[in-house]
């Protein structure tokens, strides 16, 4: 781990920065249901979502960055490239799952990100993993597939069974916890690029590049899908731009910048917060109240956050 994560004061403002992230993050399902409520296709969110974001960073890396972007050997741009077509997939599965399934499993399940991560860092990255992150990651993650599962399964005369029909929040919650989960395993393959680019690449050369390679797969992707950018009312596209700056450049910026000092499994786990702040945001906008298991899994979420924060590395 790089020395700053060493130091007492270093840590804390990491920890800042994470949690401003998380907060930041948890704001993405909001502003996403509320451009699907004015029917807008998945996709297009997606796609107009990292659009801007590249357009605003990019000036700002031609003109800081330029001679760093033209250093930039063919393996890592292959490299950068391909991390932006799996954030691309991931964001172009999680919101269309927003519009299958609840806020708060669709953010749980995408937030399984550590799991994957974490099977993956040791073979990848060469990480290891201290016992209190795999204890953590294990807590976490079934919180997850307890919230997850409460949307699926029902109580029918003292008998569990599986409940797929539709419901007032959502309309297929078994295909939208599914494309969820797509979405985590393309983000922990974003994550884990990430983590080994990030620590010879700025900030803002790794993130102009591969938000700008995510917004051509999705563009590409809508164009396959025969599906219009245009056409919207203004507010619409005010939602585009608070998405593009709250939780894109905000929110996974700041994860990008933590990539630099700590594990990829550790960042990883700092996500995993945002289905609690996504839930209590549903609450005031959608009335959209989780249940008892859903309550339960998310501590479970918050006790396995709070035991891999105490030691990231082995």
């Amino acid at each position: 781990m790089a020395e700053v994560a060493n130091n007492k004061s270093n840590r804390g403002l990491i920890a800042v920065i994470l949690i401003f992230g998380v907060f930041a993050i948890s704001s993405s399902a909001i502003f996403i249901r509320l451009a699907q409520d004015e029917r807008v296709p998945s996709l297009v969110i997606a796609a107009w979502r990292t659009l801007i974001a590249a357009l605003i960073l990019l000036p700002f890396a031609l003109t800081r960055r330029r001679t760093e972007l033209t250093q930039l050997k063919r393996g890592d741009w292959a490299l950068a490239l391909l991390a932006g077509v799996m954030l691309g997939l991931h964001f172009a599965a999680w919101i269309s799952s927003l519009a299958l399934t609840s806020i708060t499993s669709s953010t749980v399940f995408v937030a399984t990100v550590p799991l994957w991560v974490a099977l993956a860092s040791p073979f990848l990255l060469g990480e290891t993993l201290s016992h209190g992150l795999k204890i953590g990651i294990g807590l976490a993650f079934v919180g997850a597939v307890v919230i997850g599962l409460s949307d699926v399964l029902m109580l029918d005369n003292g008998r569990i069974a599986f409940n797929i029909a539709p419901t007032a929040d959502a309309s297929n919650p078994l295909l939208g916890n599914l494309l969820a989960l797509t979405g985590a395993i393309a983000a922990a393959t974003y994550m884990i690029i990430g983590r080994r680019l990030r620590q010879g690449l700025s900030l803002l050369s790794y993130t102009t590049v591969v938000y700008g390679m995510a917004a051509v797969t999705l563009v590409i992707g809508t164009i396959i899908a025969r599906q219009s950018m245009f056409g919207f009312n203004p507010p619409v596209f005010l939602l585009f731009l608070a998405m593009a700056l709250i939780p894109q450049l905000i929110g996974h910026s700041s994860f990008n910048w933590a990539l630099n000092f700590l594990p990829a499994a550790f960042v990883s786990i700092a996500a995993i917060s945002e289905p609690v702040g996504a839930s209590v945001l549903a609450i005031l906008f959608f009335q959209e109240f989780p249940g008892p298991v859903a309550i339960v899994g998310s501590v479970l979420i918050l006790v396995g956050v709070v035991m891999s924060s105490r030691r990231p590395t082995a």
